[in-house]
């Protein structure tokens, strides 16, 4: 009897979830019932299958709303009537059209109308729906011959009281009012929840027709869905025979490629991974995953695979991957085994400048009905919920800020907040609205309207209203097109080299990066900044800490520094087995044999497998059902409760001590947990390799590149300074020399105008689109002629330098440009001055001091480029020790002065503490660590020159100052602001530094790992 139920995702207006609502129907006695959320089918699957366990018949539809009011609600007969509703609300969403009064011709839909808006006449499958309360109407004359169309409805909205005033809050939030401007058309009526069904019934018992049409409804809705079947593109050629001798070509031609003619180990891999691809029919998946990274190289693309897929040998011969699986000793079951029925996984990552065409190619090649991105909801977060609810109840701003920057118990304690908070609170985790996965996409074999309606945000690409757990639990295997800045910095530095220098590197071939001399030697002193995932202070520290100079560490370094291993406390256990491989013992002969690479350390999600394999004898496949279920990507306590009893059952046979084999299964509980996955560590690390090569032998490209892709951890100013440390002439930007990116011109780097933040974007490509047209700018009077730029935009340009070349003074340019611009008319560019000669303006002589040009460079680019920031300071003492002394100071006192990089915020069980990087005045890095009580006395104050004062401490290699004492050192007043003192020392507070804030418990200390470093003897 409830065909009109809505759950939270009817957004902003349901507010009982999912599970709960059947759990409420199950109570209520309900033996079928219908969710018809708001616009959408985000619900239906999961509600068909919590239905079917629980004995209710599902039927699924939509509420059909615009403008906030009710139009019809539509119930799917079967599968093709859902498609008709997806194609109908399809269109209307990407037309951005208002949804008509009346429903269109619907074949396989059931239509009920709402007492307001029914149409002067019903078709044979539509309805009118009639409340309990609306009964009354029944013996007015006009609605009494109309029953043989009615129905009943009994919307369900909420659950209780309190809930239906969180739906009221839900519609002021959508609305955007405060509560007590709502009107009773904003909100359900106070009857939409649920009742025992004999109560309902009961209701009705005067009209039976409107019952029996009721049930008649219910009966011939039989809405089913296989959700066994695979719904992706079934084939990529024209069936599976024709797929499979595609992709065994295919793979034989890569395996010549990668191998040679003669590689037995690698030719039967191929042929046993063949043979579970198409056992499991994931040869179509193979197919247009090789076809999308085919047409990425016909445009000369450069892109990055990664994910389980690099567990894969087949995958490595199509060049999808560029990691060798039998070099890494990598398990194809961690992607592919007969047990895992979840879909395989490739993540492939593009540079941000080349995803979108990768993308029209996708949509294009596939065909716009049968592709989407994956949805994804985005939830109630605890900063939104204060904001929104806090508004909801007319709270301002300043205390919205409040309630919303800090933590609950400092919030006021007055009766509004604690409405806020209470209302507040039953909101979290609640779907606030409908977003894009940043890179899942769906390839259907049918229709993908048959599934879902589709949206189409702001992006341009459609999504479908499902998120990616719905899409793995019907069916679809989503394909992950990501985009990456790495990329970006390698792609566009092999193009700069070729631009400069005339060179053409093939950095496509590993080879040439891999484990190559120059680039371990950088790994191992940790000079890795700009490099793609290895630049962090973290991990140069740990690089330095394991003295890497192989891509094997690397691999390993590429997990160990993983949050959940460092959690784990594995990664300090791994630097001590590193350091000292004498001073432990291997647990077990196995660990020996099958972790040797790691120190018997189980690293990696893959070493988990190993071990389950070769110390249990369990099959690989139940290896990582393991994983699965341990990390928590596996849904089913069952299969896990399985595979732990056959592992001590095959231990038990293979004759290991019961005790002995609780210990390993503990180990490996404890790190199934954390581990990471190695072939997405060798993707990394390949990467790592390119850019580490670029850098090495071509560092001001390099740097170039990272700049022009907007960095990496670090802002734009630590990039400059590594290009000019690399050799580079850093110039300001000019009109005549700079692009809108950085350019180079052999060692000469000129800022793009980019980093003028000030200047407007359309005014900056003008610059250059016109320089190209009509040649370089011959002085001031003739850019101002031929650029449509106000006064504003002159004096940033000029006050950067960008006019050097005229060969005249800032002063004497404002000048000019004050008197050009104060009788200029717009109209006259290009008549005015386009004939006259340059004017001979008599200039007064004004003097600059030493340092104006570097203040001006704060202001519009945060940081100086004409001198160094120690140039600025008022004492000359550059402290005693430089960053390269530190390895012959350990356990010393050291004073040294420095400029703040970055400082990276770690919660400890003693309080908060920092870590922290810096430059002396060498331009040298090395890096600090900043305890609780010392920064209590000794805080940050913001980016800058410190006066530092420390002991030094060398762990592994690696030189780290705990920082006693240290005070932020005055730099000059501003020289341009002599003759006032309020803004002498306002343009310093630009000067930035890179914080990055940790929200976690603290990492262990080293006797809370539990990790035995002696062999257990058997007993």
């Amino acid at each position: 009897m409830y065909l009109n139920c809505h759950s939270f995702h009817s957004l902003r207006y349901g507010t009982i979830p999912l599970t709960d609502l059947i759990q409420q129907a199950v109570a209520s006695g309900v033996k079928a019932m219908a969710l018809t959320d708001i616009n959408t089918v985000t619900g239906i699957y999961d509600f068909i299958k919590g239905c079917n366990d629980l004995g209710i018949k599902p039927l699924v539809g939509i509420e059909f709303r615009c403008n906030h009011k009710l139009r019809y609600i539509g119930l799917a007969k079967n599968a093709e009537g859902l498609a008709e509703m997806n194609r109908f609300l399809t269109k209307h969403n990407f037309e951005n059209m208002t949804l008509p009064l009346e429903a269109p011709d619907f074949k396989e839909v059931f239509i009920i109308y709402p007492f307001e808006n029914v149409p002067a006449a019903l078709k044979e499958n539509e309805f009118v729906g009639i409340r309990p309360e609306q009964l009354i109407k029944l013996y007015l004359p006009e609605w009494k011959s109309k029953q043989q169309k009615m129905v009943v409805l009994q919307p369900i909205t909420f659950r209780t009281k309190k809930e239906f005033n969180l739906h009221k809050i839900l519609r002021a939030i959508d609305t955007n009012i405060i509560l007590s401007k709502l009107v009773e058309d904003d909100y359900c009526k106070t009857s939409e929840k649920m009742q025992p069904l004999e109560e309902l019934l009961a209701k009705y018992e005067e009209f039976p027709e409107i019952v029996a049409n009721t049930e008649k409804i219910i009966q011939e809705c039989n809405f089913q869905f296989d959700f066994q079947t695979p719904k992706n593109k079934k084939y990529y050629t024209n069936n599976r025979e024709t797929d499979m001798a595609l992709l065994t070509t295919l793979a034989h031609q890569g395996l010549v490629w990668r191998y040679g003619d003669n590689n037995p180990e690698a030719k039967a891999r191929v042929e046993k991974e063949l043979k579970v691809i198409d056992e499991l029919k994931f040869s179509g998946y193979f197919l247009i995953t090789w076809d999308i990274i085919r047409y990425s190289n016909s445009r000369g693309f450069l892109h990055i695979g990664r994910g389980s897929g690099a567990n894969s040998i087949v995958s490595y011969c199509l060049g999808i991957t560029d990691i060798c699986p039998i070099e890494l000793d990598l398990y194809f079951e961690r992607f592919l085994n007969v047990n895992r029925k979840s879909p395989p996984d490739f993540d492939i990552d593009w540079s941000w400048k080349e995803r979108d065409t990768i993308l029209e190619y996708i949509f294009n090649r596939y065909g716009a009905d049968h592709v989407a991105f994956c949805g994804t909801n985005v939830e109630f977060k605890y900063r939104s919920i204060f904001r929104e609810v806090g508004k909801v109840f007319g709270l301002p701003k300043e205390e919205l800020d409040r309630l919303a920057k800090n933590p609950m118990a400092s919030h006021d304690q007055n009766s509004v907040v604690k409405f806020v908070q209470e209302y507040g609170m039953m909101l979290e985790k609640y779907p606030n609205q409908r977003s894009m996965h940043s890179c899942g996409i769906l390839i259907s074999e049918e229709p993908i309207t048959n599934y879902t309606p589709l949206e189409m945000p702001p992006k341009g690409f459609p999504i479908v209203l499902f998120d990616m757990h719905v899409a793995e639990d019907i069916g679809f295997e989503k394909f992950d097109i990501l985009s990456q800045r790495g990329i970006g910095h390698i792609d566009d530095t092999v193009k700069l080299i070729q631009k400069n220098r005339g060179i053409k590197v093939d950095i496509r071939n590993t080879a040439l990066s891999k484990n190559e001399a120059k680039a371990n030697s950088f790994l191992e002193q940790g000079k890795t900044i700009g490099c793609f995932y290895i630049e962090s202070p973290a991990m140069r520290g740990l690089l330095r800490r394991l003295k890497c100079d192989n891509y094997k560490t690397l691999v390993a370094a590429s997990s160990i520094i993983r949050p959940g291993v460092a959690k784990s406390g594995m990664m300090k256990e791994y630097i001590f087995r590193h350091n000292n491989p004498d001073k432990f013992e291997y647990f077990h002969d196995v660990f020996k044999e099958q972790l040797g690479e790691t120190y018997g350390i189980m690293v990696y999600q893959e070493d988990v497998i190993k071990i389950a394999l070769h110390y249990g004898g369990l099959p690989a496949a139940d290896g990582d059902i393991l994983r699965r279920a341990m990390s928590g990507k596996g849904r089913s306590l069952v299969a896990l409760q399985k595979v732990k009893e056959d592992f001590f059952v095959s231990c038990a046979k293979k004759g290991h001590p019961q005790k002995l084999s609780e210990e390993i299964y503990r180990q490996i509980e404890s790190f199934a947990g954390y581990s990471f996955c190695k072939a997405h560590s060798g993707s990394y690390a390949v990467e790592s390799y390119q850019s580490l090569y670029l850098k090495a032998y071509y560092p001001v490209e390099f740097m170039v590149a990272v700049i022009n892709n907007q960095g990496g951890f670090y802002r734009t100013e630590v990039y400059i300074h590594e290009a000019r440390m690399s050799g580079a002439t850093i110039h300001n930007p000019c009109v005549n020399k700079s692009e809108y990116e950085t350019s180079v011109y052999g060692t000469d780097v000129y800022l793009g105008l980019m980093h003028l933040e000030g200047l407007e974007t359309r005014i900056a490509h003008g610059i250059i689109a016109e320089r190209k047209e009509k040649g370089e700018f011959k002085s001031l009077e003739d850019f101002i002629n031929r650029i449509p730029i106000g006064i504003e935009g002159i004096q940033i340009l000029i006050f950067i330098g960008a006019f050097r070349f005229t060969g005249k003074t800032k002063n004497q340019l404002l000048v000019i440009a004050r008197l050009i611009l104060v009788n200029f008319k717009p109209e006259n560019r290009n008549l005015m001055l386009i004939q006259e000669p340059v004017k001979d303006y008599k200039l007064p002589v004004l003097e600059r001091a030493a340092f104006e040009d570097a203040f001006d460079e704060i202001e519009l680019l945060s940081f100086p480029v004409s001198c160094s920031p120690f140039d600025l300071l008022q004492t000359t003492y550059r402290g005693k020790v430089m960053a390269k002394d530190l390895l012959a100071h350990h356990k010393k006192s050291v004073k040294m002065l420095a400029y703040l990089i970055s400082r990276k915020h770690v919660p400890t069980n003693r309080g908060t503490m920092f870590f922290g990087t810096w430059i002396d005045s060498e331009g040298v890095y090395f890096d600090t660590a900043h305890f609780a009580d010392s920064l209590e006395k000794y805080p940050f104050q913001g980016g800058g020159c410190y006066l530092l004062l420390g002991n030094v401490e060398v762990d592994f290699h690696f030189p780290t100052i705990t920082v006693l004492k240290m005070a932020k050192m005055p730099f000059i007043p501003d020289p341009r602001f002599s003759n006032t003192t309020d803004r002498q020392y306002k343009v310093h507070q630009q000067i930035r530094e890179d914080v990055s804030m940790t929200n976690r418990a603290p990492y262990p200390q080293e006797h809370e790992i539990n990790l035995p470093r002696q062999k257990m003897i058997p007993g």
